[in-house]
């Protein structure tokens, strides 16, 4: 009962650790002026919406906690790769079904690879994050040294955003460091990849899934998708091969040709120019071999990471089982 009352006040009165901005300490009032110089920014709209921002303990504690042990790739598989999150990913393709073969067929990005991302980044927008982005940024901004260069261009980027959009920037939320709605787009992204495909003459990420898909779908043509090219191919080693794998890197350094010369087997119809990179995970029994093409490490621009680029990948696949197994 106790724990019930404590967790209702903090509902009410939010976390006891916030404090406001203060808009004369010289960080921020040089941040206000030179969004005044640089962008025309009006300095009293600018000082009240800062002034709305409270920075939080709890962000500077998300962010600065000691990186959790890395995961094989097996335990990273096994938290997307579930019966449940495919299961609901399955509903979400059948309910949405005409914006993702809509889009799916403008923009050339497949429609398993749509429906992986969201699943991955927000468990199809059941998990965005609560924090306001306004507050995440401005605490990061002003408060963690560390990165505080990176998120007070994230800042200056939401600002423009909200300018722009009309937007109410204490009404904004996301994640602990700023990535926003149901893509998790920082807001850099947004301003530069995210489009209006409901045709309402508004670009929202939160609540309209047609704006979230075209926008995901954007994002990927903009990093230089290729329609109906193979993604990613398991492979294995022949005698021929010479030495230890090398370390996994985010951008193809070999092609189909070299690789083949070098004793990696696999399968693929793609031209022997065509940009390759033989990647080393740990599976449940023991290594696994992979080449990853063109678009795969498109998939990595998403989020920098082989790992989440295979999980996309292969949540999406299994997710279009799952949806022709229920058509058949």
């Amino acid at each position: 009962m106790e724990f019930r009352l404590a967790f209702l006040l903090l509902l009410f009165i939010g976390d006891p650790s916030a404090q406001a901005i203060d808009v004369e300490i010289p960080d921020v009032r040089n941040f206000i002026d030179s969004m005044v110089s640089d962008h025309a920014y009006d300095r009293s709209t600018l000082e009240h919406v800062l002034q709305q921002a409270r920075t939080q303990e709890a962000i500077l504690e998300a962010i600065a906690k000691p990186a959790e042990r890395i995961k094989e790739w097996h335990e990273y598989r096994d938290i997307f790769l579930t019966d449940a999150r495919i299961k609901a990913g399955a509903a979400f393709w059948r309910e949405h079904s005409e914006d993702l073969r809509r889009i799916g067929e403008e923009t050339g990005v497949a429609v398993e690879i749509l429906v992986g991302i969201i699943g991955v980044e927000t468990y199809f927008g059941t998990i965005t994050g609560n924090y306001r982005v306004l507050d995440a940024l401005a605490t990061l901004a002003f408060e963690y040294p560390p990165r505080a260069k990176f998120f007070r261009g994230e800042l200056v980027q939401f600002l423009l955003l909200v300018r722009e959009e009309g937007m109410d920037a204490t009404d904004a939320t996301g994640s602990y460091a700023g990535a926003m709605g149901r893509p998790q787009f920082m807001p850099s992204s947004y301003r530069a990849y995210a489009v209006d495909s409901s045709a309402d003459g508004k670009r929202d990420i939160w609540s309209n899934w047609a704006d979230v898909i075209g926008s995901i779908a954007n994002y990927f043509v903009r990093h230089g998708w290729r329609p109906d090219k193979q993604i990613v191919t398991q492979a294995s080693l022949s005698s021929q091969w010479r030495g230890d794998p090398p370390e996994n890197t985010l951008k193809p350094q070999e092609t189909v040709t070299s690789l083949s010369h070098q004793g990696v087997l696999f399968a693929t119809d793609l031209p022997g120019d065509h940009r390759s990179q033989l990647l080393t995970l740990i599976g449940d029994d023991g290594e696994e071999y992979w080449v990853g093409f063109h678009n795969f490490f498109v998939i990595t621009r998403y989020n920098r990471s082989v790992m989440y680029a295979l999980a996309v990948h292969q949540l999406g696949q299994e997710i279009a089982i799952e949806v022709n197994r229920g058509e058949t």
